[in-house]
């Protein structure tokens, strides 16, 4: 599961582009009850907080700069060392490794089929501060053109790993650190053309963050300008989940975790 005991190759962080800050704040703020703490020394870079602890990021980007959307970004002790590594398995640089500040070194990049993900050095910011719990990121699904070669990718780059689990119909192939059990999976590769929802889209990463009523949820998402791409659905085992979009373009999902797989 998604934790705050971060190792290399963890999940560590998401983050928002969107082409209105400020309404993006009023938005998540109704939805998930977050606090927008912006810091001005970077760009007016927004930090999310849920109950006084930072769960997101968020910054203003133009149409010009990118589409709106969640970025997730994966723990390294060395961005520069992981770029290369990155590079060198066929990955695309979309940023160079830059510091930001004393909090840590970034870069951003896309896997082969092109769904874009980020690194992250921590410095004096570690990365998420609350997890699976209301209002914070629970799972993250990459939606990909094709399963095995998204597990050799993500291994050779970051060096993931992956695991099989299986279900009535079929098998989910789940992602977690190097090292680590079943216990540390955080999210899962998904061939996009097995869900029509996602199918539309090119490939990419999608967050799943933890709400405490998934129809209430969609509901006030519904009122505050959100359209929804997947109705409330309840998975055996995985527990009930909905697929939206912010008024501003950006896609991610609301789940309720079945607490038998807590």
């Amino acid at each position: 599961m998604l934790t705050t005991r971060f190792v290399t190759g963890s999940l560590v962080w998401v983050d928002l582009g969107t082409p209105d800050i400020e309404a993006a704040n009023a938005f998540y703020g109704s939805l998930f009850g977050w606090e927008a703490q912006a810091a001005e020394e970077f760009g007016g870079y927004v930090t999310y907080r849920s109950n006084g602890k930072a769960v997101a990021g968020g910054m203003q980007v133009s149409l010009e700069e990118g589409e709106p959307g969640w970025g997730i970004y994966f723990q390294t002790p060395d961005a520069d060392a992981t770029a290369k590594a990155v590079e060198q398995a066929s990955g695309a640089e979309l940023m160079a490794p830059m510091d930001v500040g004393p909090l840590g070194r970034m870069a951003l990049y896309s896997d082969p089929a092109g769904a874009g993900f980020g690194l992250w050095q921590p410095g004096e910011m570690k990365g998420f501060e609350l997890v699976n719990e209301p209002g914070s990121l629970n799972w993250v699904e990459l939606y990909t053109t094709d399963v095995p070669a998204a597990a050799a990718f993500y291994g050779a780059a970051l060096g993931l790993q992956t695991s099989a689990v299986e279900f009535p119909g079929g098998s989910y192939t789940s992602v977690h650190p190097a090292g680590t059990d079943d216990e540390g999976m955080y999210g899962g590769l998904v061939d996009r053309s097995d869900d029509p929802v996602e199918a539309e889209r090119g490939p990419h990463w999608l967050p799943y963050f933890e709400v405490a009523d998934v129809d209430r949820a969609v509901a006030k998402a519904r009122e505050l300008g959100a359209s929804v791409q997947m109705e409330p659905t309840s998975m055996t085992g995985v527990g009930r989940l909905a697929k939206i979009t912010d008024p501003f373009g950006a896609r991610l999902a609301l789940i309720k975790g079945d607490p038998d797989q807590a």
